[in-house]
Order: structure tokens, then C-alpha cells, then sequence
């Protein structure tokens, strides 16, 4: 039977208990693990031995990391997911790449990777900035859906020392992170290669291009005289196989991302090459932390490969650590995967106290630069930010906040003034940040009454009720309580109802009240409406997150 069958029997009679994300399912395919072996520890590749994981101190003390999601589709500065949507007939990022570029016929996202230079990048001065904006770990970009390795790759052709910038761009951020003492991670997306490009696979149906093939079933072959002569573009494109169901509707790879609901399998082979590609990152570059854009671990149900990765991941790290203190993080999980790594949810946060540390990802404007946020002065507050890393913590998360990297590698003038203003903040009310944990409640306030549930990976970021004076929020650490007003009530009074004369969350006599960012003893009263506190005048028009230290 030809392969291009089995694939497509496969993407359509699959068990469903074999694409379940249940934590007993078994995986279609088991990972070779001859080229890249897998450490030995007291972690085996399975869901039930994973459950060991305990969360190291350092990522639950660290609160907040900086990412740079930075890759070839910040060159041509128009948005995330560029690389599928400008093989999508009529999409805005199609009708961009026409004007700039040309047809994805004849210039194709392989190109829009060799005009990628990273010509003035210096992760040196961008890591120090993040170190400076409070930053505990830094995570960059090792590849993403475009399926470029953004490192001295050994399995992955199409990697960014061959091609593009002709750089070892992990290495570089890897380097620049541990000389500022920070923790560093990376971030890995590229198992979905394989569905996400099929876009590549298209051709236009109205114009003079009209049933010409984009590229993204070129051949080596094809590459004679061309500047990739020598590569194979499906080592990047991946996409001899047959479409997914209902690839030609844009919107069904969501649906599909758990390689279910008629999703193209992957070849045993392509799992193979991630595997290997992964195991490799990991012991060159030897990160802290690995963040999978996937629904629990990469390429799960389809095969183990994930599993493997994870296994080998903690019981290396023990070993070079002496104690486990490495983290995944991990998306969609149940309640049995959440103990085996961490829990991200991506552009949201929990509407509780999590009883295991988690982790949200947010970005101020698009995942891959934007020059339309840029012009339009779009990009998300400082306060914003802020606000939502108090949130998060008083819930016993982490935030990691990715700023967008221009082409070129450097900042905008903008984001450069939004991260420096919420290094100001840090500077001063840090302690109330850095290794607190959860207290009896997260807060009160009338936000709380008009939360938005997760959907999917998350995405319930900004949908709930704007903060506002009366939100707090809270954290302890030690015998200190601190308390976060997300506003300036118009008389300066902050009035905190969950610590009433009569409360029950917090029945001891209260001895102080201070403001953390002065260090300045505060007025206050307790009565039964709540503990009032006077604000000092010269704070008012700060950032709107009052940090008070109550004890």
C-alpha cells in the first residue's frame, strides 16, 4: 500500500482512545532514541512516572521572565503566523508578501528567511534591559512553526547558522543570559510544522497565478542555480502528505491542534527528526526551561516522543544540578499532566488560586513584530502589564511577558519605554513580587465578578472587567501581608473590605501599614466596613498598582 494511503487511513481511523489527551492513552509511535540518547534518572518516559515533578523553588520565587518570540517572521514586520498566512489567497498577510516580496510562488517564506540578516541584534544589551526590568529568567525563540532551528542544529538543515542571519542565535542569548545571572529557557514550536504550513500547499484560484503551486512542494532538485541549492525545502516545508480534513477552512488547525479531529498524522519519521532535533538543543544549550506550544507535550498522542524528551530533560538536569530543577511548561492539561510540569496558559490567567504553580504568556503587542502596532501606538501599557503580573501572582503564577523583536534584532523606541517603566515599578515594589506565595484569597473587587472563562490554551486575557480602585489583591511572605490597589480612589482612601474589624481571613491585631515603594508608615483604621488606608499625596499619580505592606 502506497504511503500517501496509509496516511490518509491513518488521519481518519485512528482509536479515539489513541488521540484522547487522557493521561492512559498509549502513543501511535515510539521514538528512536539510537542517535540521541535518553539520560538516565529516576524519571521514565510515561505520564505516570512524570507525576514525580516537583516545581523547583527558583521559577516559584522568580514570578516574572522576559521572551523573546523573535524568528525569521518578525522580518518582514506584519504579525504572527506570517509563514501560513501569506499562503492564504486573499488574507492580509497575502496581499502584504505580493507588494513586498512577490508571489509565494516564486518567493516563498524559504526566501523571506535568506533577507532575514539579524543585522544589528546584541542580546548582550537587550538581556541586560530585562535583567533591569526585574526579569528572574529570560526564554528565547529556538524555533517555531516555520520549523527553522534557530541554533547550530545537527539534524535540522534549515537552521539560522546556515541560512538568514548565518548565526548561532541560542547560543547568543544562552551566553548573554548567564553572564546577567538570570535563568534561561527556550521555547520550542516547530511539531506543528506539519499541519500548520499545509497552507503552502495552495495555489491561487482567481488571478494571472491562478493554479500555479506556491512552494511549498519544491523539491532539492529543484533548488539547482537557486540560492538554497544543496537544501531540501521539505526539510523545512514538511509537506509531502496528504491535507489534513478540511484543510482549505483556515480556522480548523485550532481544532485540530491535538493532532485529533482529522488532523494529517505525521510520519514516524518526522516525530523522529523532532526528537532528535530537541534532544539536541537540550544538550548543547543545557536551558532551565522549555516552553512547548503544544497540547501537553509535543507530538502527543501520535508518538512518545514528548515523553522521551521530558524524561531525558529532569533526570539530566539532576544530574547536573544535583536536585531537579528544570521546568516545562506545558499547555491543556488535565489535572493529572499539571503535576508532571508546568501549567501555561497562553494570553490569559486562572479566575482562582492554583494549587500548582503555573505560568501565563502574554505579550504587549503581536507574538512576531508588527510595524502596524508600532505606528498605531498599540502596544499594551506599563500599568497593564503590571496590574496583570499582581493578578497572576496573587494567584500563585508566573507571568512571562514576550516584547516584540524587529527583524533587525532590536526594540522599538516604545517597547524600550514600556519595559523601562516597568523596571521603575519593580524597583520599588519588588519585594511584594519576588517569592511570595498565595494568601487565604487572591483579592476582592468588582473584577472578580466579571471574569472571563479560559478557552482552549487560555485566550481570556483583557475579556473581563477593566481593574479599577477598588480591585486588591493580595500576597504574603513571612509575617507580611501585601496588599495591591489597582487604583487611586478620588479621596486617596484605600479601603481593603477583606480586612474588617471582623474578618475572618485575618484575625490578628494589625500593628502596620506602610507603603512598600517609600518604605512610609501609613494612617489607617480598621473598622467594619473594612481597613481604610490614607494614601500620601505624592503617589497619586503613579502607576495604579499601591503596593501596602501590612503587618
Amino acid at each position: 500500500m502506497k504511503r500517501r494511503t496509509i496516511l490518509k487511513q491513518l488521519a481518519t481511523t485512528i482509536p479515539a482512545a489513541m488521540l484522547s489527551r487522557h493521561i492512559d492513552a498509549a502513543a501511535l509511535y515510539v521514538a528512536n532514541t539510537q542517535n540521541e540518547k535518553i539520560a538516565k534518572g529516576p524519571f521514565d518516559p510515561s505520564w505516570a512516572s512524570l507525576q514525580q515533578y516537583q516545581t523547583p523553588e527558583w521559577f516559584r520565587d522568580a514570578k516574572f521572565g522576559m521572551w523573546a518570540h523573535w524568528g525569521p517572521q518578525c522580518q518582514p514586520e506584519f504579525g504572527d503566523w506570517y509563514a501560513r498566512q501569506m499562503y492564504i489567497e486573499g488574507n492580509p498577510k497575502y496581499k502584504y508578501h505580493l507588494e513586498k516580496y512577490g508571489h509565494p510562488s516564486v518567493f516563498g517564506f524559504k526566501d523571506v528567511i535568506n533577507d532575514w540578516k539579524a543585522e544589528a541584534w546584541n542580546p548582550d544589551e537587550l538581556v541586560a534591559l530585562y535583567k533591569n526590568t526585574g526579569a528572574k529568567y529570560f526564554v528565547a525563540l529556538a524555533n517555531h512553526h516555520d520549523n527553522l532551528d534557530l541554533y547550530n542544529s545537527k539534524y535540522q538543515q534549515w537552521n539560522s547558522v546556515k541560512v538568514g542571519p548565518k548565526k548561532d542565535l541560542i547560543g547568543g542569548w544562552a551566553a548573554a543570559t548567564r553572564k546577567q545571572g538570570l535563568h534561561f529557557g527556550v521555547s520550542v514550536h516547530a511539531a506543528h510544522a506539519w499541519t500548520w504550513y499545509e497552507t503552502a500547499q495552495r495555489a491561487d484560484k482567481n488571478g494571472p497565478y491562478a493554479g500555479v503551486p506556491y512552494d511549498g512542494k519544491l523539491s532539492k532538485r529543484d533548488g539547482k542555480g537557486k540560492w538554497w541549492e544543496g537544501l531540501d525545502p521539505q526539510a523545512l516545508y514538511a509537506q509531502n502528505h496528504v491535507l489534513s480534513e478540511n484543510s482549505y477552512d483556515d480556522n480548523t488547525i485550532g481544532k485540530q491542534w491535538d493532532w485529533g479531529n482529522g488532523a494529517s498524522v505525521p510520519s514516524k519519521d518526522y516525530c523522529d527528526k523532532f526528537f532528535n532535533r530537541t534532544m539536541d538543543l537540550i544538550n548543547q544549550y543545557h536551558p532551565d526551561l522549555i516552553y512547548f506550544d503544544d497540547s501537553q507535550l509535543p507530538l502527543w498522542p501520535v508518538s512518545d516522543v514528548g515523553l522521551k524528551i521530558a524524561a531525558h530533560f529532569y533526570n539530566q538536569n539532576i544530574r547536573e544540578k544535583g536536585s531537579l530543577q528544570a521546568v516545562i511548561n506545558g499547555k491543556i492539561l488535565d489535572e493529572q499532566q499539571r503535576k508532571c510540569m508546568v501549567w501555561d496558559i497562553e494570553r490569559g490567567h486562572s479566575n482562582a488560586i492554583e494549587p500548582l504553580p503555573w505560568q501565563t504568556d502574554t505579550c504587549i503587542g503581536d507574538w512576531h513584530y508588527d510595524r502596524r502596532i508600532y505606528d498605531n501606538h498599540r502596544y499594551k501599557s506599563a500599568q497593564t502589564v503590571i496590574q496583570t503580573l499582581v493578578d497572576v501572582v496573587s494567584k500563585n503564577g508566573n507571568l512571562l511577558l514576550n516584547i516584540p523583536v524587529r527583524g533587525n534584532g532590536t526594540i522599538d523606541e516604545q517597547e524600550r519605554k514600556i519595559v523601562e517603566e516597568i523596571g521603575g515599578w519593580m524597583q520599588l515594589n519588588s519585594e511584594s513580587i519576588y517569592a511570595t506565595r498565595p494568601w487565604k484569597i487572591f483579592g476582592e473587587g468588582p473584577a472578580m465578578e466579571h471574569t472571563a472563562a479560559l478557552n482552549a490554551q487560555g485566550f481570556n486575557e483583557g475579556k473581563g472587567k477593566a481593574f479599577t480602585a477598588a480591585d486588591i489583591r493580595f500576597v504574603t511572605k513571612g509575617d507580611a501581608l501585601y496588599a495591591t490597589a489597582f487604583g487611586m480612589p478620588e479621596n486617596g482612601v484605600i479601603e481593603i473590605k477583606s480586612l474588617a474589624a471582623n474578618s475572618h481571613y485575618y484575625t490578628k491585631e494589625i500593628q502596620k501599614v506602610s507603603l512598600v515603594s517609600t518604605q512610609e508608615s501609613l494612617h489607617f483604621e480598621r473598622t467594619a466596613n473594612g481597613l481604610q488606608v490614607q494614601l500620601p499625596e505624592m503617589v497619586k499619580k503613579a502607576i495604579n498598582a499601591y503596593v501596602l505592606k501590612i503587618v
